[in-house]
């Protein structure tokens, strides 16, 4: 007979093989074809909401593996929330305005105005804007990305520019948006003001200078500080930007510190007391003899002569003084500064810089300052101050400087007339904090960043001298400045964009918009310049709250959670806040989740010039989306997520684990029927009782994983039930019975019955992580009552009576498993057996561990996994047989048995039956119904 015939061999569609860059395109085309999207939000129309906000990424070129990271962990999220019984609405979106993209443009067609219209030359940044957007939608989707790619949000949208403009001038009419002078970060490559979050710091060298402001009036010094006659003396700063003194309008002390009045050499010289010694040493002169000692307040008031201009300027108070490093006097030009334009306000200083836009000076700066570059400023600057006998110090240092994110040059501090919103206006700073408060933070660190960065953040600049986005769609008093504050205005407004997009904006006449009676409310003239620059795109993707959540019916406000990487507590969850706290007076989330960024396996940053970038669909086309998926649930996202060949090929091999677990299972459940086939709980045999419990137990272990985000250790907890708890116990041991017993007894349908409501679990489980892996899964299951695996939720696994008893139970006998397992070893080394069914074990039991294992009987051996197995007293042990664990000791031997054809085991009884020669008596048994009576294993 040909026993091959007689036992139950896997039989299913599964592959046996991934090949995941080959099937999973076929699997991402039936979502489509069958908007797996819209029928899971039909299915669960009557579910309570679960929404994930998409922070927009930027419409210029191919995703790479930061996105790739960001996308995934919110699809897991998502998906992860499907299992739990919610309606997952997600909306994908993109930021379509802004700097990178009118560089492309104008790569082709150059500047607006120039050699194209303003109207050509943004309609062509839209056309370019959706294009991109084309193919980063392919590429999300290939990740197994379900969202609603069909109608995905656009701040290009003529409906969401509109709903912009409705938010600017909620905040308008509200106060809080105001127009000034102040000290912005400045790109002369941009041509345009920055916001804080387009701000990048890089080390640099600068020269630092100490300089020489000298004493205008010797006798009002002399009087301040009780001195006997009149000395000429200065007072020395300290900085790192000479091109800003030209600038210059005050010398700042900090009223409290001690500032000592020394003569050095042939000078006197006025510095802070603790930072004397140092200063002095620099200058080459460490010895010095103080002369007087006062408080900063002393010298409130006091003029100084410019080091090389001819005016005067005064020695001011402020508390933003340090320290830290200088002479504790700080040279202060308000439009070059915030600490010194917030110090200079206090003064009434003028706010004037003499450099242009274009990073030159005025051309009528006189010493030939006029017409140059700061750069060139900075070599200048210190040879007027050298010829002038006031440069008492220089050198080059390195230090951190502010660079342009998108061109990597570094950026001016400069005062050019911009709006802002304010962070006093109504309270906005204490409010945003007080809405930090109110959120959950995840990881929690990101609660005290982003409160640390809304405490130190300046007024917000939403302005920019640029073509291509939406505008400040604001008019502005021609005698005063002030906007004009009308809610039916901005309405007007909004509606010309709604219709006809920004262009309205440009191409309209003012008489469309303003009333005939229109007034400033500052001044109370009635005429108005209509602004033409246009809005930070950080105001734009911090309003999606308003025209996505609050305009979307499937969405709500404000969402459940905002997630994306951690450079965004500058970026869009402080923008978004600020927008919602100024016009709703709340945070647009719930919660914040923040990732890591990616770095190569070393630890070092991606970069194209070390080489070591990897691209997502480099590793989709060789690996398959799924093992990409697994990368990102492996790693800690809380902090870098390193990622190199070795580490994917790795990931593989965890990946085939579980898959090949899950086909087992597959295979062994091909001719079962959980409707008709499926045992009650009570009537499972023991072990089969055992593994129900621990998977009921390991799925809530799994479902609180997912709840708290914790999605490596989903993966770790899925890998060791694969390889340990299953691979390397259950299914070794279940494999005899599978394979032996009677296709339709007890003992196969026990086994089948707890098969069947693993995979099930197991299945949805994996689902939000290995989701293309896991819909093959559930098509080879059949019998299922959903189309797609994303519809089912977490099974309920029966928990049996005695599970409590079957832990402690089986926790014992891993541990006897794991000794015999430990006592064959040496035999396999030595290629004495092959298998451990080559072998025969003998047990030597103390009372406790005898009364433990005996009722077990002959099921003992399948077990352990061995031909034979003799339980005997303790006693009864053999010379140099030690104990394996506390009471009990092993013996083991190669078995002299003949080996069954069916069952491989050693048995003495082979060729006992006349019809069936070369297996045993069991086999023989098990050929027909009901088969040999298994109660254990």
């Amino acid at each position: 007979m040909d026993y091959k015939q007689t036992l139950n061999l896997p039989k299913t569609g599964f592959p046996m093989q991934g090949k995941l860059p080959e099937r999973e395109p076929a699997t991402l085309t039936r979502w489509q074809e069958h908007d797996l999207y819209g029928a899971l939000q039909k299915a669960r129309a009557a579910s309570p909401a679960f929404i994930l906000h998409d922070g927009p990424p930027y419409a210029n070129g191919k995703i790479h593996i930061g996105h790739a990271v960001n996308k995934v962990l919110k699809d897991i999220v998502n998906k992860s929330k499907l299992s739990e019984g919610f309606r997952v609405p997600y909306v994908p979106g993109w930021d379509c305005h802004g700097l990178p993209i009118e560089i492309q443009v104008e790569k082709e067609l150059g500047r607006p105005d120039e050699k194209v219209s303003a109207q050509a030359f943004r309609n062509a940044c839209r056309a370019y804007a959706e294009g991109q957007i084309v193919g980063q939608r392919q590429d999300f989707e290939r990740l197994g990305i379900i969202g609603d790619w069909g109608n995905p949000y656009l701040t290009m949208h003529f409906q969401a520019e509109a709903n912009i403009l409705r938010e600017l001038g909620r905040l308008t009419v509200s106060g809080q948006v105001v127009r000034g002078a102040k000290p912005v970060h400045w790109c002369v490559d941009c041509g345009s003001a920055l916001a804080e979050a387009e701000v990048e710091y890089q080390d640099r060298s600068d020269p630092s200078i100490d300089v020489a402001f000298v004493v205008a009036d010797a006798p009002d010094l002399s009087q301040r500080l009780g001195l006997a006659e009149p000395i000429e003396a200065s007072v020395v700063i300290w900085t790192t930007t000479p091109w800003t003194l030209p600038a210059n309008q005050a010398v700042a002390l900090h009223p409290e510190y001690t500032y000592v009045l020394l003569r050095s050499g042939n000078r006197h010289l006025i510095l802070a007391a603790d930072l004397a010694e140092s200063a002095l040493a620099r200058y080459g002169h460490p010895e010095a003899e103080v002369l007087a000692e006062f408080a900063g307040v002393t010298l409130e008031g006091l003029r100084l002569k410019h080091p090389f201009l001819d005016y005067e300027v005064p020695v001011i108070l402020g508390r933003h003084v340090t320290l830290e490093a200088g002479t504790g006097c700080v040279h202060t030009a308000p439009a070059h500064g915030a600490d010194d334009y917030e110090a200079s306000r206090r003064y009434h200083l003028p706010v004037d810089s003499p450099v242009l836009g274009n990073g030159r000076f005025q051309d009528e700066l006189p010493l030939g300052l006029g017409g140059i570059t700061v750069q060139e400023a900075n070599e200048r600057i210190p040879e007027l101050l050298r010829g002038r006998n006031a440069l008492l110090h220089f050198e080059k240092i390195r230090h951190s400087y502010p660079h342009c994110w998108r061109h990597k040059t570094p950026l001016l501090f400069r005062a050019t007339p911009q709006w802002f919103i304010s962070m006093s206006a109504n309270d906005l700073r204490e409010k945003a904090i007080g809405a930090i408060e109110a959120t959950r933070w995840i990881p929690d660190w990101g609660k005290d960043r982003i409160t640390g960065m809304v405490h130190q953040r300046p007024d917000w600049c939403i302005s920019r001298q640029r073509a291509w986005g939406v505008p400040v769609a604001i008019f502005s008093c021609t005698r005063c400045g002030e906007p004009l504050r009308d809610a039916d205005t901005f309405e007007r407004i909004a509606r010309a964009v709604e219709t006809g997009g920004v262009d309205a904006w440009f191409n309209h006449p003012d008489s469309d918009f303003l009333p005939a009676d229109a007034r400033c409310s500052g001044c109370g003239h009635d005429h108005f310049h209509k602004v033409t620059d246009i809005l930070d795109v950080w105001f734009d993707s911090g309003c999606t709250h308003a025209f996505v959540l609050e305009q979307r019916p499937e969405l709500h406000s404000p969402a459940d959670l905002y997630l994306e990487g951690s450079d965004q507590h500058r970026g869009w969850f402080q923008s978004s806040l600020l927008e919602s706290v100024a016009s709703r007076g709340r945070a647009p989330y719930r919660a914040v989740l923040t990732h890591g960024f990616t770095v190569d396996g070393e630890g070092r940053k991606m970069s194209k010039s070390v080489g070591n970038v990897i691209a997502p669909q480099t590793i989709i086309d060789r690996y398959g989306a799924d093992i990409l998926r697994l990368w990102v649930a492996s790693e800690d996202y809380r902090s870098e997520i390193p990622i190199s060949d070795t580490i994917l090929q790795q990931l593989g091999d965890s990946y085939r684990r579980i898959r090949n677990t899950a086909r087992y299972m597959l295979g062994n459940t091909h001719d079962f029927n959980p409707a008709t086939d499926a045992l009650p709980t009570a009537d499972l045999l023991e072990m089969d009782r055992w593994m129900l419990a621990r998977t009921a137990l390991l799925q809530e272990e799994i479902r609180a994983a997912y709840s708290e985000y914790q999605f490596l250790r989903v993966q770790q907890r899925l890998h060791h039930f694969c390889s340990v708890e299953l691979g390397g116990l259950y299914l070794d041991v279940l494999k005899d019975r599978l394979y032996t017993t009677p296709a339709a007894s007890r003992a196969r349908r026990s086994a089948q019955t707890v098969l069947w409501q693993i995979l099930e679990a197991m299945v949805v489980w994996m689902a939000p992580i290995l989701s293309f892996t896991a819909e093959e899964i559930w098509d080879g299951m059949g019998n299922r009552p959903f189309s797609s695996v994303f519809f089912a939720q977490y099974p309920e696994i029966p928990l049996p009576a005695d599970s409590e008893v079957l832990m402690g139970r089986w926790e014992r006998l891993g541990q006897l498993r794991d000794a015999v397992n430990a006592a064959l070893e040496p035999l396999r080394q030595e290629k004495k057996i092959g298998s451990g069914l080559d072998a025969e074990v003998a047990l030597y039991a103390n009372s406790e561990w005898h009364e433990f294992l005996a009722p077990l009987g002959e099921e003992l051996r399948f077990f352990l996994l061995s031909s034979a197995c003799a339980l005997r007293p303790y006693e009864e042990r053999q010379e140099g047989c030690d104990d394996a664990l506390p009471g009990i000791a092993i013996q083991v031997r190669p078995s002299d048995g003949q080996k069954c054809a069916r069952c491989w085991h050693r048995r003495p009884d082979i060729g006992l039956h006349a019809g069936h020669p070369d297996i045993c008596d069991r086999c023989v048994e098990n050929l027909a119904l009901p088969g040999e009576t298994r109660e254990f294993c």
